[in-house]
């Protein structure tokens, strides 16, 4: 058996699953959100938990049973809480603002960078250097802030750049002047 696979999934208080064929849906208080399972899983619901099982021990079922558990525990514990990303923008002159479901970077460029906020993702900008990205999605919110990150990642030298909170930027220390 799968070490992750054969977990149940515990739903907390407050969240509803139910299985309709082959599609969970999470109903909580921080959203909805919906998975179409592989055919060969099978997943049902008892009570305060959810279990999957797979029809056999082949190499694909074995891989789609942990995958489909540690999905549907993202979706039950993302519609309890949310999940959140924190970036900051290190950089003389660098900044983010937010309006109308658009975030708009400057970050040493000539242009502006627009990038459109996706559906049921929320950005929360506590200051002008500080990107709070939100949602029930873990996909979302992780593909969210790296679509960010990627328009100018931190570089090696004076560490400038869009940056996870917390991530350590390994330093160079450039040009040595005066050795031969």
């Amino acid at each position: 058996m799968s070490r992750i696979g054969k977990k149940p999934v515990a739903v907390p208080a407050g969240v509803k699953v139910s299985v309709q064929g082959q599609e969970i849906t999470a109903k909580g208080p921080a959203g909805e959100l919906k998975l179409q399972v592989h055919s060969k899983m099978t997943v049902a619901v008892d009570g305060a938990v959810v279990t999957v099982t797979r029809p056999d021990d082949k190499r694909e079922s074995r891989a789609l049973h942990g995958l489909t558990r540690s999905l549907i525990q993202n979706m039950v514990s993302g519609c309890s809480k949310p999940f959140e990303k924190r970036l900051e923008i290190i950089g003389v002159g660098y900044n983010a603002s937010l309006a109308g479901g658009k975030l708009t970077l400057q970050v040493g460029f000539a242009n502006k960078i627009i990038l459109a906020v996706p559906a049921g993702v929320t950005c929360e900008l506590p200051d002008a250097t500080h990107i709070v990205v939100k949602s029930a999605d873990r996909q979302a919110v992780g593909q969210f802030a790296a679509n960010i990150r990627a328009v100018r990642p931190p570089e090696p030298y004076k560490g400038k750049g869009v940056r996870y909170q917390n991530e350590f930027v390994r330093r160079k220390s450039g040009k040595a002047f005066g050795s031969k």
